[in-house]
């Protein structure tokens, strides 16, 4: 793994969120934003309007749909979080895609962008080395192609059992 880049002379760049529309995940939203913004320097955080991308609270299953890099779409979806998922867990892995991070099914939970497949005793809220390094390439003025796929949705549901 390579070490998380050194901010450069560039100011970050400030990424408003919105969200008043996620109901009880509110605050862990707000939480998950922080995290993000003690873990890199090339992008920051913040709430407010207009929005780069807004948060949503709804009966499914968490999801993100990125639109492009820093702006689009998120659902705290409830179902994961009825099933025991952390939902702190799931706000800063569905924020990662948003700051261009792509699913990662490797079932670690040191690996924030597992996602469910980690499993629900996984209460890990914080990217590892690398997805800190992609954010940090991604918005930090490099000339790269963020990972994720833009205008895709990503869901994050739980992998059913084997039968």
């Amino acid at each position: 793994m390579s070490p998380v880049p050194q901010a450069t002379a560039t100011a970050a760049r400030v990424l408003r969120y919105d969200a008043s529309r996620a109901a009880e995940f509110r605050g862990v939203v707000d939480q998950a934003a922080q995290i993000w913004n003690s873990s890199v320097t090339s992008v920051q955080l913040v709430a407010g309007t207009p929005a780069d991308f807004i948060v949503y609270a709804d009966n499914g299953w968490p999801r993100a749909q990125p639109t492009s890099l820093g702006r689009g779409y998120v659902w705290i979806g409830r179902q994961a979080t009825s099933q025991g998922h952390n939902s702190l867990r799931i706000a800063t892995h569905e924020i990662g895609h948003i700051l261009g991070l792509p699913d990662r099914r490797t079932g670690r939970c040191t690996d924030l962008m597992s996602g469910a497949s980690a499993g629900t005793s996984c209460t890990n809220p914080n990217p590892n080395t690398a997805e800190r390094a992609e954010v940090q390439r991604n918005f930090g003025g490099w000339l790269v192609t963020p990972q994720v796929e833009f205008n895709k949705i990503y869901e994050d549901r739980a992998l059913e059992p084997a039968h």
